[in-house]
């Protein structure tokens, strides 16, 4: 077993938006990431993503709509739906993904 403190591990990535994977559950991964006021391009994945934000928020652009995922939420961005974060987001993100 291991225990990890998310925000201190996102805190101490040299860079934004540059994720490290922690471990593997089944198939999915889990991963953390600092993010920044930065924006992040759009993205497509033939996957289900899950984006915990665990401090701060993240702005979303999803389909022409802007979606504000707040600490302690968590959104899924399905399989083939383009998604991108817009500028404004920060904080500490885990993602989990196939």
């Amino acid at each position: 077993m291991s225990l990890f403190n998310l925000l201190s591990i996102s805190s101490g990535l040299p860079e934004a938006w540059q994720s490290t994977v922690l471990g593997q559950v089944g198939p999915a991964r889990i991963k953390v990431l600092r993010m920044n006021e930065m924006s992040y391009e759009e993205e497509v994945h033939d996957y289900n993503e899950g984006l915990l934000v665990l401090s701060g928020r993240m702005l979303l652009a999803v389909a022409g709509e802007t979606v504000t995922v707040s600490a302690g939420e968590l959104y899924l961005a399905e399989a083939g739906v383009a998604h991108a974060v817009l500028p404004g987001s920060d904080g500490c993100l885990v993602i989990v993904d196939v």
